[in-house]
This record gives C-alpha cells, structure tokens and sequence, in this order.
C-alpha cells in the first residue's frame, strides 16, 4: 500500500465529547497511515472543543502537511443545550440528566438559523418546527410551554416565523 500524499487534504468525521482528549485507540486507525500522532490529533480536538465542554458533538478534523485542523460541526440537540446554558456537567458521574429547562421562541429561531445549511424544509418555519421537535425529544420547554403547542400555533399561523 502506497503512502498517502501529504499535500493533498485528509477529512476525518467523528464524533467526541467536547473539551476532552478522546482515547487514542479509537483515533490511533484513522490518523496514524496519515504520519500523525493520535496524541497531539486528540488534543487538538480537546482545544478545539472547549466550548462545547461535556456535549457530544462532531467535528470534521482536515489534515494538510502533517497539521490538524479542528472544526465544530454542531447538531440540533447540542446547540440547544448550549441554548439551555446548562453548566457543564461530568459524563462519567451524572447520567440520564433530564433537559427540563426553558427556551424562548428567539432561541430557537436562532438555533434554527445555525441549522438551516442541514435542514430539509423547504421553509424557514419548517426547519423551526424540526427544532422544535429536537427540544420534545430532549424535555424542555419554550415560552412555558410544549414544543408541540408551539408547533400547532406554527401550522395555524398564529405565530408568525420571519423568513
């Protein structure tokens, strides 16, 4: 097997907890045929997590010339947590944390906004209703109430949705 090119880019997409250095063994198959170390790749990732503190989240790693560049790649469900601004809370003590916080109806359409590029609405209340439906699944509420209600109101125009 031939030896890839250094100057030519290499994408890698996975998936880690932010703000942690993810085990070398899962990273160790993918960046180690490109001549790097799964060490400094998943400190690298850490740096480039920080803000994302405890949140599973995917990032695209770019290799070019032996250097990694980290990118977020944020998903709903994170994003709205980060909305929620919960503190960040320790994976390995905590689970099944129940997300009953509550949002405003500008969050979510701001969240929305981030997630546009991603949605498959054709428009823009479509992919405020696919929030919406992120914020049911995870438990909290906006504007006091259930997300379905504000989905309803959405559908029947009462709540108008700028473009």
């Amino acid at each position: 097997m031939s030896r890839p090119n250094p100057s030519v880019p290499a994408y890698i997409y996975m998936r880690c907890v932010g703000g942690e250095v993810g085990a070398a063994s899962v990273l160790a198959p993918k960046v180690g045929p490109l001549g790097m170390s799964p060490k400094k790749v998943g400190e690298d990732i850490a740096k480039g997590t920080k803000e994302w503190k405890g949140l599973k989240i995917s990032v695209k790693v770019t290799i070019l010339n032996r250097k990694c560049e980290v990118e977020v790649l944020p998903n709903a469900s994170s994003l709205i947590i980060q909305a929620l601004k919960e503190p960040p809370r320790d994976r390995k003590k905590t689970k099944n944390i129940q997300h009953n916080g509550n949002l405003t109806l500008d969050d979510v359409i701001g969240v929305a906004r981030k997630m546009r590029f991603k949605s498959h609405a054709k428009t823009f209340a479509g992919t405020v209703k696919e929030i919406l439906g992120t914020c049911n699944s995870i438990g909290c509420t906006v504007n006091g109430s259930d997300p379905k209600e504000v989905q309803k109101e959405i559908t029947e125009e009462t709540i108008e949705i700028p473009k």
